[in-house]
């Protein structure tokens, strides 16, 4: 498990990261979502040891993180960092020669990973012949192939089609299940969703919601209902303690100002008509990162 806090840096009189605390848990996936400029890259590379944190602690397991730990990551920068002129499967099992495999076993490891990222037929191209969706996919092959302990992954969907980026999602879903601590960031809120176990929001350098998806999506539910009945449900307008926020004929959905109104609400939609269903309503990841950012 990797556990930060209080995490701060400074660029001369700029602070970009204040107090940033939160953990990275082996067997899960951590989404690390903010708006650009919000602190997820720097806070990445205090990780790896690329940057020095002008303040607070970063430990593994319990102990302080040092250079050998993180020789067991693996990093796949938002930026291109291959080779374009090396074959795919060159390229990766280059990576692997790197971190101390022999020749026959880093190809051995690159050809099974590229295969499961469904590269398998591209092995003899050159980097810079394939689409910038492949390159990326040889990316994060680049980043596993010499089985890290823990994974960070920067923007690692960007530009991928939907096929693709189920492809990369059980990927690290499988190595997850494996116990490895996965930490990611994404603009795509609804793949973050779909995929992560954790979030984490950060905004202007400060964790503003940090938390299982599920909790979060929990905490900060607004007393949100869909009603759906056999009934039109316009008498809802003028239900005290009800704000209508969607309107269909027998369906609408609406925030009720406590508990008490809803069920008041409820018993009201039985006089009207048959209830054919009463949900609670949780919010989204990109509703949950709106509220929080403001």
């Amino acid at each position: 498990m990797l556990q930060l806090s209080g995490i701060t840096k400074n660029y001369g009189t700029r602070q970009v990261l204040d107090n940033v605390s939160f953990t990275v848990a082996n067997n899960r996936l951590t989404g690390f979502v903010g708006g650009n400029g919000a602190g997820k890259t720097t806070t990445m590379r205090i990780i790896l040891g690329v940057l020095a944190a002008d303040g607070g602690d970063i430990t593994m397991n319990g102990q302080p993180l040092q250079t050998a730990q993180r020789r067991h990551f693996g990093y796949m920068p938002e930026e291109r960092g291959l080779y374009p002129k090396m074959e795919v499967l060159d390229q990766v099992a280059y990576i692997a020669r790197l971190h101390g495999y022999t020749k026959r076993d880093a190809t051995q490891k690159a050809t099974a990973l590229l295969e499961e990222l469904d590269l398998g037929a591209r092995l003899g191209d050159k980097i810079e012949a394939l689409s910038l969706g492949n390159q990326q996919r040889v990316q994060i092959a680049a980043s596993l192939v010499h089985d890290p302990e823990v994974l960070i992954l920067d923007e690692p969907f960007s530009g991928l089609d939907p096929i693709a980026v189920d492809t990369v999602a059980q990927v690290l879903q499988a190595r997850a299940a494996k116990g490895v601590a996965v930490l990611f960031s994404s603009h795509q809120l609804d793949v973050v969703e779909r995929l992560c176990d954790d979030l984490v929001i950060i905004a202007a350098g400060q964790v503003r919601a940090a938390g299982s998806r599920e909790a979060l999506r929990e905490q900060h539910a607004s007393h949100q209902y869909e009603l759906a009945t056999t009934a039109d449900t316009g008498w809802l307008r003028s239900q005290p303690g009800i704000q209508v926020t969607a309107f269909d004929g027998g369906t609408a959905q609406f925030i009720a100002a406590e508990p008490t109104a809803a069920d008041a609400a409820l018993r009201t939609a039985l006089t009207h008509g048959d209830v054919i269903s009463f949900t609670p309503l949780r919010p989204t990841l990109a509703q949950i990162f709106k509220e929080v950012i403001q």
